[in-house]
């Protein structure tokens, strides 16, 4: 499937999902109200083991998990990759009920993990961008940034997984123009944007607007607010998530919604932050 018709096939089926109220806001097959489906990174609960920050992401409803390699010393990619291997994380995701959504490879990088996401069931590997440049150079480094992702495209492509590249500040995909030339130059189906409103707000881009330009090509998204510890997260800091998750809805998104801060909380704390925003997200669903 080339390129254009991959994305029509996307399009066609996210206008199909729009017009029944679309399926990334609703509950599955259990007739009940409106209801996000969130997933949350396993880096919240650092501290404790992947077994047990699973089933705490379990407990708060969350139907899906984001693993981390060792950003800030979280073991549990690492973990899963030497001790549980493929076997046991899908044994592992079984028990807990949870979907994997996808792996942050930070640290480490999407090859030393792509055949664990694969076995493991498939999903999303999320990654940085690359360094910022001068306005006048962006066309040709982000043609050259995408022609570098050539080896790991193909490694997706034979474990049946996306790669989905975050912005950040002071990097490549920084800027809504930068959003844009991605999104026009990128040729590959594998490739996607993994987008965090905590670095947009930081820069004064809207937010809005930029889930629009990444349209089909949004593959991950971050409930992300700029702010200091809890604040971040959806539901405690100012920033109102209705629009955003508007415009998620509107552009045919299909991932999961994914609460998120930095910080290091206690995990009972973290919890109870966590129940918070979930709570926030699913009385600002879109309604059918």
């Amino acid at each position: 499937m080339d390129r254009r018709t991959f994305f029509e096939t996307l399009a066609g089926g996210a206008v199909m999902a729009s017009a029944a109220g679309k399926a990334v806001f609703a509950a599955e097959n259990t007739g009940e109200a409106t209801r996000m489906r969130l997933s949350t990174s396993s880096i919240h609960f650092l501290h404790l083991p992947i077994e047990q920050a699973c089933e705490r992401i379990a407990a708060l409803g969350f139907q899906a998990v984001d693993i981390w390699s060792s950003y800030a010393g979280c073991p549990h990619l690492d973990d899963a990759l030497s001790r549980l291997k493929s076997d046991g994380l899908r044994a592992l995701l079984e028990r807990t009920k949870l979907k994997l959504f996808s792996f942050s490879v930070y640290v480490g990088g999407y090859p030393r993990y792509a055949e664990l996401l694969g076995a493991a069931g498939g999903g999303v590997a999320i990654r940085g961008s690359a360094g910022p440049c001068e306005p006048a150079e962006l066309k040709q480094r982000m043609a050259e940034f995408l022609e570098s992702l050539k080896p790991e495209i193909e490694l997706a492509e034979k474990h049946q997984t996306r790669l989905a590249i975050e912005n950040h500040g002071s990097s490549l995909l920084d800027s809504l123009d930068s959003f844009k030339a991605f999104v026009d130059m990128n040729r590959s189906p594998h490739v996607g944007i993994a987008l965090a409103p905590y670095h947009l707000q930081a820069g004064k881009i809207p937010v809005e607007e930029t889930i629009r330009v990444c349209g089909k090509q949004l593959f991950f998204f971050y409930a992300w607010q700029h702010g200091n510890d809890r604040d971040q997260l959806p539901g405690h800091g100012p920033t109102d998530f209705a629009p955003w998750l508007s415009a998620l809805s509107s552009s045919g998104y299909e991932g999961f919604v994914n609460p998120f801060m930095h910080g290091d909380l206690a995990p009972d704390e973290m919890a109870a932050a966590l129940a918070k925003s979930r709570d926030y997200l699913n009385a600002k669903a879109p309604q059918r």
